[in-house]
């Protein structure tokens, strides 16, 4: 869609890309506040992003309770028992309710998809501040021009789509439906049209399922092209910007390259001519390319147009030239270890007994 692609926050896609990479370069430990809509903060320690909260994308926390992961009973008792915290990983991990492996997984996933809601966003400014306290930080930081390419991708796949939303670009609602084209969804896209009511937009949806806002607004874009979903009556769908334009590189155009790094075009007339050249003369075609001469030959070999004919009357290849045609033995000449096996194949295994 041209408006999403033409819509672009470039300004403040480059003030957030300077931003990271000054804290990167200068190994800082610390946290960068961005602001805007919905803007978020990104934690650093040592130049490597360890977790990002924006409003724009559910936290780890959310994941695991709107998901059903944890209930809300177990989630409370964890919150009750001393030392707890905002991040009871301990517990969850002595109690069984998840494992350590889950829960580093967890907040991977939430700090990528809050990069992406800060990128599909506005972002207005940024400010560096003294070390924080994150949710749910990763033991092993990301480096943020990884985490800036991935959410870039993302930005990139969702601008694809044919009728591309953004998480805070629409509020859409159940298109009519049969109760037969209803079952036919899978389950997720039916749990998305529950909520779909005209007032949520996809970040919402994504808070109350307990899903990525990535994940949410790709089914909503494509529930929108199949037909699932619409805008509300009196709607004008506004196209929102994604930052894709300017941002990953663009491919090389073939056109503009110099004449000598083109692939030369022959046109019909000159190939067929020297098709009929070589039939006429085939002992241009025999000539012993092994023997040097003084003079080296500039003539242009020809393409030789090979006949189905000749083919039948190639030399076939020996018996035992592989290890599969190895000949069984000099008293057996002829049989071959290929033809063993299809031959053990064949025979029934009422025959042999086996």
């Amino acid at each position: 869609m041209a408006g999403i692609r033409d819509s672009l926050d470039r300004d403040g896609y480059e003030r957030l890309s300077r931003a990271l990479s000054e804290v990167a370069t200068g190994l800082c430990t610390g946290e960068l506040r961005v602001s805007g809509r919905p803007g978020g903060t990104f934690h650093f320690r040592n130049g490597l992003v360890v977790a990002v909260e924006s409003p724009g994308a559910p936290g780890p926390d959310v994941l695991l309770l709107r998901s059903g992961r944890v209930s809300g009973a177990q989630w409370a008792e964890l919150m009750r028992e001393p030392g707890a915290g905002r991040w009871p990983e301990n517990g969850l991990v002595s109690h069984g309710y998840a494992g350590s492996v889950q829960l580093r997984v967890v907040s991977m996933m939430a700090m990528q998809d809050a990069v992406f809601a800060v990128l599909a966003g506005r972002v207005e400014g940024c400010e560096a501040l003294g070390e924080g306290h994150p949710l749910a930080p990763v033991p092993y930081g990301e480096a943020p021009a990884r985490l800036l390419q991935e959410a870039t991708r993302k930005l990139a796949a969702l601008a694809a789509l044919p009728r591309a939303v953004l998480p805070d670009g629409a509020r859409l609602v159940p298109a009519p439906a049969t109760d037969d084209e209803l079952r036919w969804l899978p389950p997720s896209q039916r749990e998305l049209l529950s909520h779909a009511d005209g007032r949520r937009t996809g970040r919402d949806i994504a808070f109350r399922t307990g899903r990525s806002v990535f994940t949410v607004t790709v089914e909503l874009s494509r529930m929108l092209q199949e037909g699932h979903l619409a805008f509300p009556s009196g709607h004008t769908p506004v196209t929102t910007g994604v930052p894709l334009a300017g941002l990953l590189p663009r491919v090389p155009d073939t056109s503009t390259r110099p004449a000598a790094c083109r692939t030369p075009h022959i046109p019909p007339q000159v190939l067929s001519a020297l098709a009929s050249a070589v039939a006429k003369s085939p002992e241009a075609t025999s000539r012993n390319l092994d023997t040097p001469t003084s003079v080296p030959d500039t003539t242009p070999i020809p393409a030789v147009v090979p006949d189905p004919a000749a083919s039948r009357n190639l030399p076939r290849r020996r018996p035992g030239a592989s290890g599969i045609t190895e000949t069984l033995g000099p008293s057996r000449n002829g049989t071959s270890w290929k033809g063993f096996f299809r031959l053990r194949s064949r025979i029934r295994p009422s025959e042999t007994g086996v």
